[in-house]
Formats: structure tokens, sequence, C-alpha cells
């Protein structure tokens, strides 16, 4: 007897905890299926990088030049987009129809972040199930449905585009910083910046006036969902230009340094300045138009938007890579690699999220740390760092391009919000074409009147051709799809950088060979390492030990065949100030190049200078490391420039402030 009550008491317990527990069991199932769900997704992802990776080695093993591996990744997402869109899945959303209470304000153009569904308390649905709690769930806020039969797969074949923003975008940008080829950038600073700068606000300006002009002949329904601040700020996102597959040809058949360095640094800082325009474009909306029409003062706003948003940011960026150089020569980290490279990827990460919290351009600030890091960090770095980061920050460029240009392939199909609009996608096709026009043609002819030597004509259609569209067009389309012209411009950008990316790319070298354009003559590939030895003047009025000038660097000029001479005394004077105060006060600063600052520091500054100079930089030879070429100096190894200046000609009256290693020993950390 005491058997059957004990049995129907236990009975009875874990009948009610299993009705109790029916909800938590359902869940459960409910997060393992989306579990499984993300996985099969991530996997896609991952067999689609794979087999683009294992078709580049075929391609490369077989000499194939005319598709590359963005162009591979862009026809691999079509094909599984398409794949996933049309094989249909028996997973749909299920799905509730809510609305709003009587009464309830709110906006209709920006809805609430957040919803929160209350499930009252009720009677079980099941005779013999528990009574349902009260419950409240929050449901937050992904955008405008458009098509309500979307199944699992589809919904999270679809990223969050801040994961673009804050994950994918930043090694891109901080690769190309880190590794751009100093030397001939800055012999090419100005047409680099003229072409990047100006000629992106100038095309955009052109494409977003001539789309204007396009929407307007277009059906009223499509006319009237677009502003002149909507086209402009499509002319703003569709004007950088990402040439990874002419770069990359350009590499393999060592085409000119310094048509790659002008069309590489265009693509660099254009993507910045594309940002940071979109950016004052959409400030110009929110803040001064409030009408829809033109206002002088909101335009000289947007203009010191820019300006303001622009330098701020680089400023950010300089700041956190000199940081980093202070950081890893002042102490001893060199000697754990392991921690050195986390400190050095970390602090340029936080030059990012410091400027995106600040509501500045995390891109800019990445990518000036990048070039910081390089011209100053990489030069304190042990020997397993420089190499682990260098090729940490190569491998992850490679997956991000890839990973982007697969999913812009794969979202043609699976994302929900495209509009496709024959006669706006026509007219973005004619238009984007147009606005590079404008970028090169002209003003190479600016600077043609003032550069020696000039741009040739081959050159200037080159850097036409070589404007492909990328992954920071991509990324600006995607991140605002609300409404339907942000739906168009989303469809057409996509479809831009599809064509031009598989059709330009491919055709790349035939370019060349139509353009006869020399190939094999110049390598790109510089030296990456400081050379420790007494640097050149550069300007300044600064003296040489036979009290001649040596204010001109003959081998700063621009040069067409593999970066020879080519007109010297043709260097900018900003370059040259730029020289002098870069090899005199920054590099022994943040550094352990000589001279020291106990060399090129007035007499009164002898205490600063010993502080901030380290043993090493005493202890060194002049000729240690040396080296005949490096991207980071301005002008190289002129055989009329001295190796060592007397400090005494430095500043008059400066007195000999070498002093033995013995008195130094406190300037480490």
């Amino acid at each position: 007897m005491n058997r059957n009550v004990v049995f129907t008491f236990f009975l009875f317990c874990f009948v009610t905890i299993c009705r109790g527990s029916g909800t938590d069991i359902a869940l459960d199932a409910k997060a393992t299926l989306l579990h499984r769900i993300d996985s099969l997704n991530l996997l896609i992802y991952t067999c689609l990088l794979t087999l683009t990776v294992l078709t580049i080695w075929v391609f490369k093993h077989r000499r194939v030049s005319w598709l590359h591996e963005t162009g591979l990744a862009v026809i691999y997402g079509l094909i599984v987009g398409a794949i996933i869109r049309y094989a249909g899945s028996t997973n749909h959303i299920t799905h509730i129809n809510v609305n709003p209470e009587p009464g309830t304000t709110y906006n209709l153009s920006v809805p609430p972040d957040m919803l929160r569904f209350h499930f009252p308390a009720s009677l079980p649905i099941t005779p013999g199930d528990s009574p349902i709690a009260n419950k409240t769930y929050a449901y937050s806020f992904r955008g405008e449905i458009v098509n309500v039969e979307q199944n699992e797969i589809d919904l999270k074949a679809t990223f969050d585009p801040e994961i673009f923003f804050n994950i994918i975008l930043p090694p891109i940008i901080f690769h190309a910083g880190y590794c751009l080829k100093r030397k001939y950038f800055f012999r090419n600073l100005g047409a680099i910046l003229t072409f990047a700068m100006v000629g992106t606000a100038l095309s955009a300006l052109v494409i977003g006036a001539l789309m204007y002009g396009c929407v307007q002949l277009m059906p009223a329904s499509l006319a009237s969902s677009f502003t002149f601040l909507d086209t402009l700020y499509f002319g703003a996102l569709i004007s950088p230009t990402d040439p990874l597959t002419v770069l990359a040809i350009f590499s393999q058949l060592k085409v000119d340094v310094n048509l790659y360095a002008m069309i590489f640094g265009e693509s660099v800082l254009n993507d910045a300045v594309a940002l940071v325009l979109s950016g004052a474009i959409q400030n110009y909306e929110t803040r001064y138009s409030h009408d829809g029409g033109f206002e002088i003062s909101g335009f000289l706003g947007a203009i010191g938007d820019f300006i303001g948003i622009f330098s701020l940011s680089l400023l950010v960026g300089a700041l956190m890579g000199c940081l980093t150089a202070l950081m890893t020569k002042f102490t001893h980290v060199r000697d754990w690699p392991l921690l050195e490279s986390a400190l050095f990827v970390l602090m340029s990460y936080a030059a990012f999220l410091i400027a995106e919290v600040c509501e500045l351009t995390g891109v800019v600030a990445v990518l000036f740390c990048g070039i910081c890091q390089a011209h100053y960090t990489y030069n304190n770095l042990s020997s397993d760092s420089r190499n682990r980061t260098k090729q940490l920050f190569e491998l992850l460029n490679f997956l991000a391009e890839n990973f982007i240009f697969t999913y812009i392939g794969v979202s043609m199909f699976t994302f929900p919000k495209h509009h496709f609009d024959p006669w706006f996608i026509i007219a973005g096709f004619i238009t984007s074409m147009l606005g590079r026009a404008v970028n090169i043609y002209p003003l190479s002819f600016l600077l043609n009147l003032g550069r020696k030597p000039p741009i040739p004509v081959n050159f200037q259609h080159m850097l036409f051709f070589s404007g492909l569209r990328g992954a920071m067009s991509f990324a600006l389309a995607i991140r605002n799809t609300v409404s339907e012209a942000r739906q168009a411009m989303l469809t057409t950008t996509s479809l831009i950088v599809i064509a031009t990316v598989v059709l330009q790319g491919g055709a790349a070298t035939h370019a060349l060979d139509y353009l006869r354009i020399p190939t094999g003559e110049g390598s790109n590939e510089e030296s990456e390492a400081l050379p420790y030895r007494d640097p050149p003047d550069i300007g300044l009025g600064l003296r040489n030990l036979d009290g001649s000038q040596s204010g001109n660097c003959d081998r700063g000029s621009d040069t067409p065949r593999g970066g020879g001479d080519a007109g010297g005394g043709q260097k900018a004077r900003l370059a040259r100030v730029w020289g002098a105060l870069d090899s005199r006060l920054l590099k022994p600063l943040l550094t352990h190049a000589r001279p020291p600052l106990t060399e090129t520091l007035p007499a009164f500054m002898r205490p600063v200078a010993r502080l901030l100079t380290t043993t090493h930089q005493y202890t060194q030879g002049d000729n240690t490391l040396r080296r005949t070429d490096s991207d980071s100096d301005l002008c190289i190894d002129d055989p009329q420039i001295p190796s060592s200046i007397d400090p005494q000609q430095l500043w008059p009256g400066l007195v000999d402030t070498r002093i033995s290693v013995e008195g130094i020993t406190g300037s480490n950390i």
C-alpha cells in the first residue's frame, strides 16, 4: 500500500513538471532550429570562400588572367543565391499580424526600435496543460516587410548592415593604409589628393545632378520618391572605386609604379572621402533642409561638417598610431611578441571605435592609423610581430573582401528589399561612367599644367578604366533600405559592382595591351622597415657639411618608368617641409631611428631630448640595418646628400649634445 502511494506521488510530480516545462521544451527546440539554420548559412559562405580559394589556385596554376577572385566570388554568390531563393524551404517564418492601439502616437517614417508583445494570462489551449502566465516578448526593428512568405534561410542569409561597417570594413581599410607603398604615394601625392578629394566630390555632384534630371523623366511613381539630396547621396556612394582586380594584374605584370600608386592611392582615399561626403549630405538633409529647398547657410554648414569630420577623424587615427608607436618604443613588450601583436591589433581597432563613438568617421581614422602604424610602429616591433601583423591583416583583408563580394552575389536573390527599375538602372550605369570621366580627364589636364612629367593620355585612359566599384559602395547602399528610393539605389549599386568587377576586371589585361602601357619594366616591391641612419636634409634651409644648400631632393619627383629620375627639383615644398619634420623630429621621437633628438633639438630642450631618446638609439651604428630603398622616406639615397650631418649646422648656436650611453640608463622604461 505504501509503495503504491509513493509511486502515485512521484508520478503526479513528474506529470506536473512535464506540463510546466512544455513551454521551455518548445522554446529550446526553436532555439536549436535557429542555431542549425545559422550554422547552415555560415557553412554556405565558408564553402563559397573555400571554392573561391581553390578556383583561384587553379587559375593561377593555369595562368588565367581574364577573371579575378573577386569576380569569382560574385559569380559563385549569384549561383548560390539563386539556389537559396528558388529551391524553397519548409521552415517558414511564423508571424502574427498586430496593429497599434487607438491613440498610440508613433512616427511612420521612423518606426519604434522595439515592440513589446504582451501575452495576458489565459487558460491552457490543450486540456490537462498548465495555465499560461503573463509573458511579454520583445521584437526588434528590422525594416519594412516586402515578402511576407519569406523563409528562415532567406532571412538568415542576409546580415545586419552594421556588421559590414563595424567588423568587415575596418580590416580592409586598415590593410590598405598598413600596406601602402608610401614612397610612390608621396611622390604622386598631389595627383592622388586631387583625384580622391576634388575628383570624388565633383563626380558625386555630376552624378547626382544628372540622375536627378533622369529621374524627372521617369514615371511619376518613381520620380516622386526621389529628391535632389537622394540622387546626390547616390552620387556620393557610387563614386568611390575599388580596383582590386586591376591592381592585382598590375602587380603581376609589374606595371609602372607611378600609375599603380595613383590608382591605389586614389582608391584608398576616395573610400574615406565618399563616406564622409555621404554623411555630410545626410546631415544637411536632417539639420538644414526642412522644406526640401536650398539654403546657403546649410550648404556652408555641410562643407564645414565635411572638413571638420574628415580632419578630426584623421587626427584620431594618427594619434592612436603615434600612441602605439610610443608604447612599443618605451616598453619592453617586444620581448613577448604575442602580447605585442595583440596590443597592435587592439590599438588599431580602437582608433575605428573611438571615431565612431565621437560621431566621426571610423574608416578615415583606421586608414590613417594604418599609415602611421606602418610608418612608425612597424619599426619598433619585433621580427615575429612584424611578420605576424602583416600576414594577419593580409589574410583578414583577403577573406573580408571575398566575403563581401560573395554576399553581394547572394543578396541579389535573398535580400528582400531590392527594387528593380530598368530606367533607373540604365541611368545609373551611364551617369557613373560620366562621373568617372569628369573625375579623371579635366583634373588630369589641370594637373599637367604644372606637373613634370605630365600624366600621359594612355595613363588617363587606364585611370578611367580602373574605376571599378566595390565594397564601400555596396556597404553605403545597404545601410538604409527603408524607402523605395534607397531600395532602387541598392539594386543599381549591386548591379554596377557586379558588372564592373566581372567585366572590367576581366578585361584589364587587354586594356593594358590596347593602351600600350609597358609592363615588366619596374617593380612595385618596396622595402618595409625604416632604415636606421642619418636621414638627408629635405629643405627648411638646412645646410650640408660643405655649407651648400640642400633644399631640393632630386629623386623625389614623379617618374614614369619604374620610378627613375625625371626632372629634379620638382619636389613640392609641402613634401620637403614634411620630410624634414618627419626625419628630424617624428621618427627619432616615435622610433629608434637616428639621429637622436639630442642631436636635432636645440640645446635648451636637452633634458626633454634625453628623456625621449632610448639607449638603442645611441648604441646602434649609423649603418645598422641600412637599406638602399625604403618606402618610409620621401627622398632616398641621393648620392649628393651626405649620410651624416653636423648638428651644429641644424640650428645656429646649437652645442654638441652627444652624450655617453652611461648617462642615459633611465631613458627606457
